[in-house]
Formats: structure tokens, sequence, C-alpha cells
């Protein structure tokens, strides 16, 4: 008998699981954030559409309140520098963020949130809160203690 013959193990290991639990919270934080009244109706409109995926969020995560450079933008979300200039590009698109003179380097561009960037930034706070609460309901105030202490041990 091989060691192969229960498979089981492909579907519950802790990576598997720790990528379905990361999804249905970005799922969760997005629909919150689609129903926030703070958030501008077309914003809303395409959170509800699922036109605003998890990947969109990485700005919310990472967009200081300063603004930052694209290459920092990147390297902070783990992502290329073409892959955040499209989510960037997209963003402005939507009215989220506007992209400005770097004062410091005329070849380089600031990231800015705007006005409604700011505002969708206030729902993402709010949502992320909500969906913790709902993580700590549906598992019990000591597993979810337990597992945001062993998650940020693990992550640094």
């Amino acid at each position: 008998m091989s060691h192969f013959d229960n498979e089981r193990w492909r579907q519950t290991h802790l990576g598997r699981l720790l990528g379905h639990a990361m999804r249905r919270f970005d799922e969760r934080v997005l629909v919150l954030m689609a129903s926030n009244e703070g958030v501008p109706l077309a914003l809303a409109n395409l959170a509800a559409r699922d036109q605003i995926t998890a990947a969109h969020v990485h700005i919310t995560r990472h967009l200081g309140l300063e603004g930052a450079r694209l290459t920092e933008l990147a390297q902070a979300a783990g992502m290329t520098k073409q892959a955040m200039a499209n989510l960037v590009n997209q963003c402005e698109a939507w009215g989220l963020v506007v992209k400005e003179e770097d004062p410091l380097d005329a070849r380089a561009k600031q990231v800015r949130f705007t006005a409604d960037g700011l505002a969708w930034l206030q729902a993402f706070k709010d949502a992320v809160t909500q969906a913790e609460l709902e993580f700590r309901e549906a598992v019990g105030a000591e597993v979810a203690t337990v597992v945001a202490l062993g998650l940020e041990a693990y992550a640094s």
C-alpha cells in the first residue's frame, strides 16, 4: 500500500485551508464594501458586479495616506511593477486614486488616494472589522485569538 492511497491530504493540507479562508474573507470584505453607504455609488456598483476583486484591494491595503511610488506599491504587494501599474490605472479610471508628479523625482509618479478613494479606504476598514467579528463569532473568541497569533507568528 502506497502512502498516496489516502488522497484526502491534498484537499485538507494547511496551505489549501489558508487559501480557502483568505478567499472567503476577501470575498466577504468586498460584499461588505459594496453595501457600505459611504462608498460612492459607482464604486459600490462595480464591487457588487464583481468588477472589483481582491487584487484591487492590494492598493487599499498598501497605499499610505501620504501616497507612494508605483515601485513601492508593487514591492509592498509582492507584485510586478507592470501588474501594479495595471491595477493603478484601473483604480485611477474608477476615481479611487490619482497619479501626480513626484516632487523628488521628475521621472516618477506618486499615487495618492482621491476623496472617493479615502471613502473606499474607510469602507475597507469597516468591512475588515466586520469580517473579523464574523470570524470570531463563527469559531469562538479563543480559537480566533489562537489563529490570529499563530498566523502572525507564521507570517513574520
